[in-house]
């Protein structure tokens, strides 16, 4: 009885702080006020998943030290249910889950974790198991008393029910008052693949919303079954690549905010179909995006190259940083003049991009995206890095134009194959296996010490290796591999005034 009432006070705490959140943001239940981080088991494993792989992948993150760098959900996708019992609630299947989900749920949040859990706003989920369409409150509960922390809401076998955006809100706004209800706090991830246009309407009602067809371990392949190439899409499919979904975004990536993200799918890092420089960028721009950062990869076959971009914090950090402000896409322009001797990929429009955004305390980050097919020398403006400031139309000078600004590389002081090898094996972690020991990334436990408050501190896990300064009236340039990225973070010698978020 002891420790029923003092699981019962935990979750009554957890609740009043989460709405004692709610009151100082735009979170809509003090939720996600940076874009959650996990792992889910979709992309690697699809329906074969089981209590001993959930298990075994969530210590593995522990182990790898994963967990202190924020990645804290470990979410079971579909197929894991037996269809319901006689009173109507859901129940697991018990040759996958044979000691039953509250056990799987004691299990990681004694690890420290979260437990996540998916279902769908339909009569079936995506893979013909039982939906929640009609039954949320009775589901929601049951997810509450199993120690759920998260779910998945996908938009398969919805009976007919979207087409308009109030009919899709009205559709998905059940499942997150029922969520509510529980008083529990658990994290809203709606999967409705941005069809009827979630981030117009989605921030009063969930923490994050897929606003794509499902991606897929490419780069660049088009794909019949991903038709669009835009954000207005009737048939958002599946077998999106990462540019495909990089070039959907870009238009509606300034409707997220603290507590309420566009989703840009799982990660693919790791699954084996990219180059490395591939997934580095399919990492960043995730990222940059304010992206939740889902690890979609079998955790517990990581590759070194695979665990040392998902370990690198100077980019989570942008990912976490608490403005919550993601980058503009500024320019495109084509990689090289097209000629005799240029080749070009097979799939890609052969473009570069110029990327900006501001973060917390008057820094900013900035990316240089090449999709073309060989190295590319690129260069950017003052006026380019600040457009937002410098196209507001007022007479009054902008500041960050005449200051001189450091520049740090975020991909300069990734941990080495070395480093991330020894922690695979067991013969190193993140604290004592470090940048001055193999010229790895140096330790960072964001459980301990925020990003926010690690950059308050200087902390130069987060802040990446200084390169070069961005003086006034001269450009930053940088040549970005084929398929790659260059992401830098700048931070004023002076000091620089916050903006004011632009209106939604």
């Amino acid at each position: 009885m002891a420790c029923l009432l003092l699981g019962k006070l935990a979750t009554a705490v957890a609740l009043l702080a989460s709405q004692v959140g709610a009151a100082g943001t735009s979170s809509y239940n003090g939720l996600a006020i940076t874009p959650a981080m996990g792992w889910d088991n979709w992309n690697a494993f699809g329906c074969t998943i089981t209590e001993e792989l959930l298990l075994n992948t969530a210590q593995k993150i522990v182990d790898y030290g994963l967990r202190d760098l924020g990645y804290h959900y470990i979410i079971i996708d579909d197929c894991w249910s037996d269809g319901r019992t006689a009173n109507g609630t859901l129940q697991p299947n018990a040759t996958k889950f044979p000691q039953g989900m509250s056990y799987v749920g004691n299990q990681l949040h004694s690890m420290g974790l979260g437990f996540g859990m998916y279902s769908s706003a339909g009569q079936y989920t995506c893979a013909q198991y039982t939906g929640s369409l009609g039954m949320e409150k009775q589901d929601a509960q049951t997810f509450a008393n199993w120690g759920v922390d998260y779910l998945k809401y996908d938009n398969c076998y919805n009976n007919g029910q979207e087409g308009t955006a109030l009919v899709t809100y009205n559709r998905y706004k059940a499942m997150s008052d029922a969520l509510n209800a529980t008083g529990r706090p658990i994290l809203y991830s709606m999967c409705n693949w941005g069809q009827d246009n979630p981030w117009d309407w989605a921030q009063t009602m969930a923490n994050s919303w897929r606003m794509s067809g499902d991606v897929y371990d490419s780069f660049n392949r088009p794909d019949a079954r991903c038709p669009c190439t835009t954000y207005e899409c009737s048939l958002p499919g599946f077998h999106c690549s990462v540019t495909n979904i990089i070039n959907k975004a870009a238009p509606v990536l300034n409707k997220a905010q603290p507590g309420a993200w566009n989703d840009l799918d799982m990660l693919e890092v790791g699954n084996g179909a990219m180059s490395d420089d591939e997934y580095k960028v399919h990492f960043s721009m995730w990222a940059l995006a304010k992206s939740p950062l889902i690890m979609g990869t079998d955790v517990t076959m990581m590759t070194p190259q695979t665990l040392s971009i998902y370990s690198n914090p100077a980019i989570i950090a942008i990912n976490q940083d608490p403005l919550g402000m993601p980058v503009t896409r500024v320019w495109q322009a084509p990689s090289q003049p097209q000629n005799e001797t240029y080749s070009v990929d097979a799939y890609s429009v052969n473009e570069t991009s110029f990327w900006t955004g501001q973060l917390n305390g008057g820094d900013y980050v900035v990316a240089f995206l090449n999709e073309g097919p060989a190295p590319t020398t690129m260069t950017a403006t003052m006026n380019d890095v600040f457009i937002d400031l410098s196209t507001t139309g007022s007479n009054a000078p902008v500041k960050q134009l005449s200051q001189t600004w450091d520049v740090y590389d975020l991909w300069a002081d990734r941990m080495t194959n070395v480093a991330a090898q020894a922690i695979i094996n067991g013969n190193g972690t993140m604290t004592n296996v470090t940048a001055t020991s193999v010229n790895s990334t140096a330790a960072y436990n964001s459980t301990q010490t925020s990003y926010a408050a690690g950059l308050n501190a200087n902390n130069s896990a987060l802040l990446g290796v200084k390169t070069t300064t961005f003086a006034p009236e001269s450009t930053l340039s940088a040549t970005v591999p084929s398929h790659g990225i260059a992401v830098y973070r700048l931070r004023s010698q002076g000091m620089s005034s916050m903006r004011k978020r632009d209106e939604l």
